[in-house]
């Protein structure tokens, strides 16, 4: 297999077979916090994607190029969380100097993103996976953001639908929400075993 079959397969895996929220079950914060509209869904999944992006192939080189370089494994912790910190905020900034009614809408949820585990799990999985090169690295943490904006906007767009529909009063709410994502995690693990 070539190296652009590798890439376009490990994209595919990691958005759909291998989705951090239906699969790892990380980010589950915004994912269910932020899923009740679906404009809100599509902006924060853009800037989780661009933090995923940033932070993945940042940490990816300072990883391979810094730590592993000179035997500091020990410090990747601190370096992928300072690495993260600042992206997001060069998310924050970027949407409140351009986008203010979407950062008024955020709230709390912007700042989160910091600690939001799916960024974290992200940068800790490409060591596991042992990527290799930095394409790689770069294709995989976009697929991841991706995977994410996917997963959020379905989610909001279901959240939207059953606003007009008659739920159980007992089920209204984070009850039907949590019983709405534990049927869409199953429906996508039905993908498990397609790709590795």
């Amino acid at each position: 297999m070539d190296t652009f079959q590798a890439l376009v397969l490990g994209f595919i895996s990691v958005v759909v077979v291998n989705n951090l929220v239906f699969t790892k079950f990380l980010g589950i914060c915004p994912y269910l916090g932020v899923s009740g509209r679906i404009d809100m869904a599509f902006g924060m999944g853009c800037a989780v994607t661009f933090v995923i992006t940033l932070s993945g192939t940042l940490t990816w080189l300072i990883d391979h190029m810094i730590l592993m370089e000179y035997n500091l494994q020990v410090l990747r912790l601190v370096c992928f969380i300072l690495v993260i910190a600042g992206a997001v905020q060069l998310v924050e900034m970027y949407v409140r100097k351009f986008f203010p009614p979407l950062y008024d809408s955020f709230g709390v949820f912007l700042p989160l993103i910091t600690t939001n585990c799916a960024i974290m799990g992200l940068c800790l999985f490409l060591n596991l996976w042992e990527i290799e090169s930095l394409v790689e690295a770069v294709v995989l943490s976009f697929g991841a953001g991706i995977g994410f904006t996917m997963a959020i906007c379905i989610m909001a767009g279901i959240r939207e639908s059953l606003l007009l529909s008659d739920v159980p009063e007992a089920l209204q709410g984070a009850p039907i929400t949590l019983i709405t994502a534990g049927i869409l995690t199953m429906a996508f693990m039905g993908f498990a075993g397609m790709i590795r």
